[in-house]
């Protein structure tokens, strides 16, 4: 539209702007990738740009950068015939976006727009880059889904590592579901205990496949009465993460959503680094993490009953 192009001749020619330009073998431009540095922008600049907004005031609210700490914002990513759909182009700005991640010091968070949130959440999901609703915004009339890591709970290196270890996993022969019962026969304290259960083996999916929410009408209307395991993993994550989210909307609640964001969703190492990010003793930290499970499994609880009847 005329405001991204607006946007993007701007941001082409100030300082804080990166653009890697993606050719064929005749030399003809087929793809770019602009990144813009958040941290050498001033307030008035941000504000020029709903993108820029949107993802500085979420790093503001949940978790701001150090003096010396950098936030990327790949601002517009796309090839030239296939926009940002699935495409040799695409892959190549892929792996430009993992070479920044690996390459530059103290980098604390990137964020990354879509056009088409939904398409990319599970591939997102799997490389742990985590859906950030707060930082979505729009431009042309047109809403932009974004995702996003913080580089401060896992580093690039251990990133790397945890998403060689999925790709090795996805492989791995494994228990099929049994699809033959169903989790309606669960108690409220079952169900609730399946939730928790769920929530520590997020990242795991040997163990989250074994997980009787699977087997849930919730699960199974979101991944598609065809969709087969790891559709149902990916909706599981997905329900969890949207029943934790609107914990965020309140200073009170949000603190909730901190501690399961920090502990599950983008995990640090330990509860007890988890607890220093969060800047709480760790009794705090802890009473806040069950708070935090106890919103979920009830939200979840609510929306299950609710399809049953």
């Amino acid at each position: 539209g005329q405001e991204s192009a607006r946007l993007a001749a701007h941001w082409s020619t100030h300082p804080a702007s990166q653009t890697i330009v993606f050719r064929d073998a005749s030399g003809r431009v087929e793809g770019f990738l602009m990144l813009l540095a958040l941290e050498k922008l001033d307030a008035g600049e941000r504000q020029l740009d709903p993108a820029a907004a949107a993802a500085w005031g979420m790093l503001e609210k949940a978790a701001p950068l150090q003096s010396d700490e950098r936030a990327t914002l790949f601002r517009f990513w796309m090839a030239r015939s296939t926009y940002q759909r699935v495409s040799p182009v695409q892959s190549r700005i892929f792996v430009a976006m993992v070479q920044h991640y690996l390459s530059t010091p103290r980098l604390a968070h990137t964020f990354l727009p879509c056009a088409q949130p939904e398409f990319w959440r599970g591939i997102f999901a799997h490389a742990d880059m985590h859906r950030l609703e707060a930082a979505d915004f729009a431009v042309d009339e047109r809403r932009y889904g974004v995702f996003g890591h913080d580089w401060r709970v896992m580093g690039p290196f251990p990133w790397l590592s945890l998403f060689a270890e999925r790709e090795i996993a996805a492989g791995l022969p494994h228990a099929q579901l049994d699809l033959k019962k169903d989790v309606s026969t669960l108690s409220e304290a079952e169900f609730a205990q399946a939730v928790g259960d769920a929530l520590r083996t997020l990242h795991h999916a040997n163990a989250l496949r074994t997980n009787p929410l699977l087997r849930s009408h919730l699960v199974v209307q979101r991944a598609g009465a065809n969709g087969d395991e790891a559709a149902r993993l990916a909706a599981l994550r997905t329900l969890l993460r949207q029943a934790a989210e609107p914990l965020q909307q309140t200073p009170r609640q949000n603190k909730l959503f901190r501690a399961l964001h920090h502990t599950y969703f983008q995990p640090a190492a330990t509860q007890e680094q988890a607890a220093e990010l969060l800047d709480v003793p760790f009794s705090t930290y802890r009473r806040h993490l069950r708070a935090g499970i106890e919103h979920v499994a009830q939200a979840l609880w609510a929306q299950a009953s609710s399809h049953e009847g």
